[in-house]
Protein backbone atom coordinates (compact mmCIF):
# COMPACT_ATOMS: atom_id res chain seq x y z
CA UNK A 1 0.00 0.00 0.00
CA UNK A 2 1.00 3.46 -0.60
CA UNK A 3 -0.77 4.74 2.05
CA UNK A 4 -2.00 3.50 5.65
CA UNK A 5 -6.05 4.37 6.35
CA UNK A 6 -4.53 6.37 9.56
CA UNK A 7 -2.45 8.85 7.11
CA UNK A 8 -5.49 8.98 4.80
CA UNK A 9 -7.80 9.50 7.73
CA UNK A 10 -5.34 12.69 8.97
CA UNK A 11 -5.76 14.21 5.67
CA UNK A 12 -9.53 13.48 5.28
CA UNK A 13 -9.36 14.59 9.30
CA UNK A 14 -11.61 12.09 9.62
CA UNK A 15 -11.41 11.09 13.82
CA UNK A 16 -14.32 8.31 13.31
CA UNK A 17 -13.95 4.69 12.39
CA UNK A 18 -17.67 4.45 11.20
CA UNK A 19 -15.80 4.89 7.51
CA UNK A 20 -13.11 2.88 7.68
CA UNK A 21 -14.20 0.43 5.29
CA UNK A 22 -15.34 2.84 2.78
CA UNK A 23 -11.40 4.42 3.17
CA UNK A 24 -10.03 1.40 2.71
CA UNK A 25 -11.83 0.74 -0.27
CA UNK A 26 -11.09 4.23 -1.78
CA UNK A 27 -7.41 4.01 -1.23
CA UNK A 28 -7.32 0.83 -2.98
CA UNK A 29 -9.39 2.06 -5.88
CA UNK A 30 -7.18 4.81 -6.09
CA UNK A 31 -4.28 3.51 -6.09
CA UNK A 32 -5.26 1.33 -9.26
CA UNK A 33 -6.45 4.31 -10.94
CA UNK A 34 -3.48 6.01 -10.57
CA UNK A 35 -1.19 3.21 -11.35
CA UNK A 36 -3.56 2.94 -14.58
CA UNK A 37 -3.02 6.56 -15.31
CA UNK A 38 0.83 6.61 -14.96
CA UNK A 39 0.81 3.17 -16.72
CA UNK A 40 3.06 1.70 -13.95
CA UNK A 41 2.19 -1.31 -11.24
CA UNK A 42 1.13 -0.44 -7.75
CA UNK A 43 4.24 -0.87 -6.32
CA UNK A 44 6.40 0.98 -9.22
CA UNK A 45 4.02 3.69 -8.68
CA UNK A 46 4.60 3.62 -4.91
CA UNK A 47 8.15 4.44 -5.31
CA UNK A 48 7.45 7.68 -7.30
CA UNK A 49 7.53 10.50 -5.25
CA UNK A 50 4.02 12.57 -6.43
CA UNK A 51 2.57 8.83 -5.77
CA UNK A 52 1.41 9.70 -2.34
CA UNK A 53 0.30 13.06 -3.41
CA UNK A 54 -1.59 11.94 -6.40
CA UNK A 55 -3.36 8.83 -3.86
CA UNK A 56 -4.67 10.93 -1.54
CA UNK A 57 -6.03 14.14 -3.83
CA UNK A 58 -8.13 10.54 -5.53
CA UNK A 59 -9.55 9.37 -2.29
CA UNK A 60 -10.22 12.63 -0.88
CA UNK A 61 -12.36 13.77 -3.85
CA UNK A 62 -14.05 9.80 -4.24
CA UNK A 63 -14.62 10.21 -0.33
CA UNK A 64 -16.09 13.94 -0.29
CA UNK A 65 -18.38 13.53 -3.91
CA UNK A 66 -19.24 9.70 -3.36
CA UNK A 67 -22.80 10.83 -4.92
CA UNK A 68 -21.59 13.24 -7.97
CA UNK A 69 -17.83 12.16 -8.66
CA UNK A 70 -16.90 13.36 -12.21
CA UNK A 71 -14.49 10.65 -13.10
CA UNK A 72 -13.11 11.94 -15.94
CA UNK A 73 -12.20 15.47 -14.53
CA UNK A 74 -10.50 13.34 -11.66
CA UNK A 75 -8.72 11.22 -14.78
CA UNK A 76 -7.69 14.88 -16.02
CA UNK A 77 -6.50 15.84 -12.89
CA UNK A 78 -4.86 12.81 -11.78
CA UNK A 79 -2.32 12.31 -15.56
CA UNK A 80 -1.71 15.70 -14.39
CA UNK A 81 -0.54 15.10 -11.18
CA UNK A 82 1.75 11.93 -12.27
CA UNK A 83 2.65 13.10 -15.87
CA UNK A 84 6.50 13.30 -14.52
CA UNK A 85 6.36 9.81 -13.85
CA UNK A 86 3.97 8.47 -16.70
CA UNK A 87 5.58 6.08 -18.73
CA UNK A 88 4.76 7.16 -22.91
CA UNK A 89 3.70 3.69 -24.29
CA UNK A 90 3.09 0.22 -22.58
Amino acid sequence: MILSLDEMKGYLRVDFNDDDQLIKHLIAASENLCADIARLSVSELSMMPTSKIAVMYAVAYLYEHREDADHHQLSISLRSLLEGVRRSVF
